[in-house]
């Protein structure tokens, strides 16, 4: 078996002041006894995590882009929801009524409340996240709302009448709705409400939602989950998932987000949309549901996805909508157009291995089941299969989840031979050596020890731990790997000794870098890497190889039009000023001139309308021979379109061999990727050549500063 050395004992938490909050959603704790608040930050660099307390009273003058990399912005930017709500309310609310505004947010749905019934009725505003419930208290002190709606720091399921409020609310407004539509726990909120909140036969809005599906064929979507397919054709001599345990190294079975109007092209639709869920907002939702679907094939070919969205029926009648549906699906009842917007994107549902074969005219039956949270299919023509390895386990023994991007990564043809070409350079000539895998790559360890039969292979894992250890043992056998090539330690970089590596320095430091969990950061804070490396100084060899011998921080100019108008300053949204919750939502767009946007990922191939502006360039170089510091780079670019430019996408190409001929680009031509998006306050017209507009720009300056303590990169811009 492969060799474990997991510490038992537990890591003290760091004090070192950390630089971003966990991505995307904020994880956050409230202690019962004292309600204190505490926010998970972590540190990019080191991948230490550290709770802070969030309080009541602390000071808010210096607004900070706390949840910038949350969603709340561009949901106060979708005018077309925002239009549709305050439709709905004012059709629904007619009279004096006590309103539960449930995931209040910003108070916005609270305050049109309000507005529709006059200074008559009551509305309760319920928000559980302190940050928010802050903001939504400045947005209501602005608007004049601040007498007139009772806003609660609590869970709605911890609400009690006669506690918190004083009976059940005749009406109930919420948008607690995520792609998927039950993700953000619609169905157990409405179970708790319904039996505990609400009055009998309440008002809703939303009053319905809907969920459809298609079936669709895509190679682009099975390379994002089929890796034993994918890798079978790759001659590295690697198998990460062995025939007979196809499903060792996977994505997760369940529904992803996916903006697909990008990928159009690359789809065929092989059915008509079909209806799957209906959930009724005002009666009680069951926490379970399945249902029976058979939908005629419209065109031969293989059913690789399903592709879902939902419709909501905001009022009674059936008037008011709003739909998640891709571009190609025509939605009559919707109420106005709706434009790209990356709070809510379509779902994409792979279907196991290389997909069903299917026959125009044919039917094929699908079956649904919903749970509380999650929406899942299968076919009945789907076979089941027994994975068992030689040695007599199967793969749910030792399986590792991974993303759809990771996977597909792992699965391209072109990024392993090129990891392959770049190890046996390192290799050459090397007698015995030990290396060292920095990161969480389970394809290096065993790519190293397989080139190389009389090297030693020592494997960190810092964040798939005892996971990666799991899944390296279940898969050295039928990658004809000896018992004692690989050993897993259970220590961060900055704790090896030469005690751990038998006395014995590294020859070959190596990553890919991947560091698990860090798929939602910023490409820069992948050079946690080279902290990593700088950490390993002292039990390096002095001839120890690095790879990647170096990161270059490359560039572009960009027109986002969709991004940038997503990620705007707040006005008035439907007459209600949010100007106060620009600086802490992170905007970017038409921000005053003393303020500077963040720098924030995306996909920018999902990320709408958009067009490269100029050619690549590069700013800086990080050189991985040398040890972590501090980086600065500046470069001019001339513009080869005309057109709007609204920012700047960068990147980081990873040069993997010492000879500069290797190197792995994740830019916006790769998909697999996310890339820095750094936004203008105000879009600028550009030019290939001066022309008589003199309003126009034909180069512009970038100049950037890397920061060693906290992974952050500082960046100027100067358009000329």
């Amino acid at each position: 078996m492969i060799i474990s050395r997991f510490l038992k004992t537990l890591i003290p938490i760091s004090t070192t002041s950390f630089s971003i909050l966990k991505p995307i959603r904020s994880t956050f704790i409230r202690t019962m006894s004292s309600g204190l608040v505490f926010q998970l930050k972590l540190h990019p660099l080191t991948g230490n995590s550290e709770w802070v307390v969030i309080q009541e009273d602390q000071n808010d003058d210096v607004q900070q882009p706390l949840l910038a990399t949350t969603s709340y912005l561009d949901m106060l930017n979708d005018s077309a929801r925002n239009r549709a709500y305050r439709q709905a309310i004012e059709k629904t609310i007619t009279k004096p009524s006590h309103v539960l505004d449930i995931g209040a947010g910003t108070g916005l749905l609270s305050m049109m409340a309000a507005q529709a019934m006059g200074s008559e009725g009551r509305v309760t505003a319920c928000e559980s996240y302190l940050p928010m419930v802050k903001l939504m208290k400045k947005v209501m002190r602005v608007n004049g709302m601040e007498g007139r709606i009772r806003v609660i720091n609590k869970r709605s399921d911890e609400l009690q009448v006669g506690v918190d409020i004083p009976s059940r609310a005749d009406v109930l407004v919420s948008e607690i709705l995520d792609s998927e539509l039950l993700g953000e726990g619609l169905i157990p909120t409405l179970q708790h409400a319904h039996d505990n909140l609400l009055s009998e036969n309440p008002l809703t809005v939303p009053y319905r939602a809907t969920t459809y599906g298609q079936l669709v064929e895509s190679s682009f979507l099975r390379q994002l989950h089929d890796l034993h397919n994918n890798e079978a054709s790759v001659p590295d001599g690697i198998r990460l998932t062995p025939p007979g345990l196809e499903g060792v190294l996977s994505v997760k079975g369940q529904q992803y987000a996916m903006h697909c109007d990008p990928i159009r092209k690359e789809i065929k639709l092989l059915s008509e949309p079909f209806k799957i869920f209906e959930f009724d907002f005002s009666k009680r939702p069951e926490s379970y549901g399945e249902t029976e679907l058979c939908a005629k094939a419209t065109d031969d070919g293989r059913v690789h996805a399903v592709v879902s969205w939902w419709v909501l029926q905001l009022d009674r009648e059936g008037i008011i909508y709003y739909s998640t549906a891709p571009r190609w699906i025509s939605s009559p009842t919707t109420t106005s157009p709706i434009g790209w917007c990356d709070h809510w994107k379509q779902c994409v549902w792979f279907v196991p291995g290389n997909g069903i074969s299917i026959s125009k005219g044919e039917e094929i039956c699908l079956h649904a089941t919903h749970t509380d949270t999650s929406i899942s299919y299968n076919f009945d023509t789907q076979v089941s299969t027994s994975e068992v390895s030689h040695h007599g386990m199967t793969a749910e023994n030792f399986q590792l989840v991974l993303s759809p991007e990771r996977a597909a990564i792992y699965g391209d043809k072109a990024w392993r031979l090129s990891m392959l070409k770049a190890v046996e350079s390192v290799l050459q000539g090397r007698v015995r050596p030990l290396c060292l895998v920095a990161d969480d790559s389970v394809f290096l360890p065993l790519l190293v020890a397989h080139l190389s039969e009389a090297s030693h292979v020592i494997s960190l894992l810092p964040g798939l731990k005892e996971r990666g250890l799991q899944y390296l043992q279940g898969v050295a056998h039928d990658n004809h790997l000896s018992p004692n090539r690989i050993e897993v330690l259970g220590k961060r970089a900055k704790q090896l000794t030469l005690d751990d590596t038998d006395q014995k320095k590294v020859d070959l430091l190596i990553a890919e870098p991947f560091y698990f969990g860090n798929d939602g950061m910023l490409p820069w804070q992948n050079l946690r890497f080279w902290k990593d490396r700088t950490s390993l100084d002292s039990i390096l060899s002095e001839d120890a190889l690095i790879i990647p011998s170096k990161g270059i921080l490359k560039a572009c100019t960009i027109s986002l039009p969709d991004l940038w108008k997503s990620r705007c300053c707040l006005g008035k949204i439907e007459g209600f000023d949010h100007s106060v919750v620009n600086g802490t939502l992170g905007a970017c767009g038409n921000l005053p001139d003393t303020e500077e946007g963040p720098c924030l990922p995306f996909f920018v191939w999902q990320c709408g309308e958009y067009d490269v502006l100029s050619e690549t360039f590069d700013v800086m170089e990080f050189d991985f021979s040398k040890q972590i510091c501090q980086c600065e780079g500046k470069s001019q670019v001339n513009f080869t379109k005309s057109g709007v430019c609204h920012g700047f996408v960068l990147w980081i190409d990873w040069v993997m061999d010492l000879q500069n001929s290797v190197v792995i680009s994740t830019g916006p031509d790769k998909r697999y990727w996310k890339q820095g998006v750094k936004l203008l306050a105000t879009p600028r017209t550009v030019e290939p050549e001066r022309s008589k507009n003199a309003q126009a720009c034909c180069s512009a300056v970038l100049e950037a500063k890397f920061d060693p303590s906290n992974g952050d990169l500082k960046i100027v811009h100067e358009f000329l």
